[in-house]
């Protein structure tokens, strides 16, 4: 592969920089750039740093992507026929990246994707033991992120306790966070709700295209009784937080629409087993028909049970000294009791035969 795992390094201004999730040559020309330059480049937290070689502790370059956009592969050809290409769309203009070969610019795609988006991207092709790796990342970037929120000073953006329902455009990002998002996501609506700079208030961001992306934020603040203002040169005075977004969307007549982006889901169940043989780990997909159901036990048939038969025949009203009329159940048994079988009546006309005989010799 061409990049290698991170390699903490320590007694070094390297050893100072955020957490390194994966570094490797790559090929950068900027926007005012006329040649590219192929540097060594490390993704530390959400920021690439750019050096001359591997060894170096100092970096030349960096490039937060707080302001990333896109990510899209770039099909021209470069001299080196192994060599991808990919442009990174920033806020602020597009770089042109080129990695040593597809492998390695799929990989950087999902680390990319994977810090910025803090999930593991599912349209890329990838191996198992890279999208472990990918899950890794999102887990220590939240961690990271985490601590860092919870460092600061004075207070959090989620600081402000809300009154009432919150809008579905609510969103807990900064206002960069929230021009980044309503500029890659242009379907999903132009204007979200998020928390203020001081935490102490709330904000609106818009984002309009006039020659460009047009960026309004407008704060709202909170009174005592619960209600909210929409700090303009005019206040509007509104009951709840639903009512300033819909003042909002009313006043430009329905220019501005709520931001709703709609989380991704998996269209199909996925699970991962290992080979018993070598250890190796597969995706593979759970099938999509019906459940298959155990066939169904006929049900049970209730036979005639001999011990209920027995206690009916030796009820009382069965008894042989007891008087039943004739034709009665009881009556019937008796007479199938006491009638001779074809057996007995074999036995007992050769016993006769026998007397006479005996009789006839003694005479």
């Amino acid at each position: 592969m061409a990049a290698a795992p991170a390699n903490p390094r320590t007694g070094s201004p390297r050893a100072q920089l955020p957490p390194c999730y994966y570094e490797g040559y790559l090929e950068k020309r900027g926007a005012k750039e006329k040649v590219a330059r192929r540097l060594w480049t490390c993704l530390c937290g959400n920021t690439l740093y750019f050096f001359n070689s591997p060894k170096d502790t100092s970096y030349v370059e960096k490039l937060d992507l707080s302001g990333f956009v896109s990510l899209i592969d770039d099909p021209s050809r470069d001299r080196n026929l192994e060599a991808a290409r990919l442009n990174l769309r920033m806020k602020d203009g597009e770089i042109k990246l080129t990695a040593p070969n597809l492998e390695a610019r799929e990989l950087w795609k999902g680390v990319l994707y994977s810090v910025v988006d803090l999930a593991v991207p599912t349209t890329l092709t990838l191996l198992p033991g890279q999208l472990h790796m990918l899950k890794e990342v999102v887990e220590k970037e939240k961690m990271r992120r985490q601590a860092r929120v919870s460092s600061r000073a004075p207070s959090s953006p989620l600081s402000l306790p809300l009154v009432g329902e919150i809008p579905a455009c609510f969103r807990p990002v900064s206002r960069t966070e929230a021009e980044v998002l309503l500029e890659r996501h242009p379907d999903c609506g132009n204007m979200l709700l998020r928390p203020g700079r001081d935490g102490s208030s709330l904000a609106v961001t818009t984002r309009q295209d006039l020659n460009g992306s047009v960026f309004r934020h407008y704060r709202v603040t909170q009174k005592q009784q619960g209600s909210y203002i929409i700090d303009v040169e005019n206040p509007i005075p509104c009951p709840t937080l639903h009512d300033v977004i819909t003042a909002l969307v009313e006043k430009t007549a329905g220019t501005l629409q709520p931001f709703l982006l709609e989380e991704p889901y998996e269209e199909n169940i996925t699970f991962v087993s290992s080979n018993d043989e070598n250890g190796e780990r597969t995706l593979h997909c759970a099938p999509t028909g019906p459940l298959s159901r155990a066939p169904s036990l006929p049900p049970k048939q209730v036979g005639t049970d001999r011990w209920s038969l027995r206690s009916q025949t030796r009820s009382p009203s069965s008894s042989p000294r007891s008087f039943s009329p004739p034709g009665s159940p009881s009556n019937s048994m008796r007479r199938l009791v006491l009638s001779p079988s074809p057996l007995s009546q074999s036995l007992t006309d050769e016993l006769k035969q026998k007397l006479e005989k005996r009789r006839t010799n003694q005479e």
